[in-house]
């Protein structure tokens, strides 16, 4: 009776011991998958942004950013445009003050500070200057304005692009630095020391 115990028992523990032999192998043998993250890419975020003013930050979600870019842009645009009115203007009237043609009097109509007699050659002259340097003015504000939206432009360009860059870059709560005593040996020797970690 008692080789039949025998028997029994070493059955049963071969018998555990495959099973969990098979269960270690089914579990070394599986895989997990996890899904693949979506890379963010600085240079999608750089070419939507120069080919449409915005669409780099719509990319990098940072919604709030495209309003101010179109203001800013609306801003520029509408000082260009106000510039080059002024400049036309000033040409115009520039031109005809001194073709010496009566017939071309529009620098006449200029609402500019203090009366003229357009008689008085001297006067005349002084007006003639201060039309000139109303003109250069003019053109030298437009032209400014212009280099300043190219600017904005390149700016915007920049923006997407660093903000893509710092896309993925963790700022989470996890990240942390610990420091404190610990002993160190040197040459054999127990020293007190410090140590830091810094966990990402």
């Amino acid at each position: 009776m008692g080789h039949y115990k025998i028997v029994f028992l070493i059955i049963l523990f071969i018998t555990t011991g495959f099973c969990a032999s098979a269960q270690t192998t089914s579990k070394a043998d599986s895989l997990i998958v996890y899904p693949e993250k979506k890379e963010h890419s600085a240079r999608k975020a750089t070419i939507y942004s120069a080919v449409l003013p915005g669409l780099g930050q719509i990319y990098n979600k940072k919604y709030w950013k495209v309003p101010l870019i179109y203001i800013g842009f609306g801003a520029f645009g509408y000082f260009i445009d106000w510039n080059n009115d002024q400049y036309v203007k000033f040409k115009e009237a520039y031109s005809d003050i001194i073709d010496n043609d009566p017939n071309t009097n529009s620098f006449k109509e200029l609402d500019i500070e203090g009366r003229f007699d357009f008689d008085d050659p001297n006067q005349l002259a002084q007006l003639e200057d201060r039309i000139k340097r109303a003109k250069d003015v003019s053109r030298r504000n437009r032209d400014l304005v212009i280099i300043s939206t190219a600017a904005f432009y390149a700016i915007n360009i920049i923006d997407a692009s660093v903000d893509a860059h710092f896309f993925n870059f963790d700022i989470s709560d996890d990240l942390s630095f610990n420091w404190g005593p610990t002993p160190v040996f040197y040459a054999n020797q127990p020293l007190m020391g410090i140590k830091c970690r810094v966990r990402f």
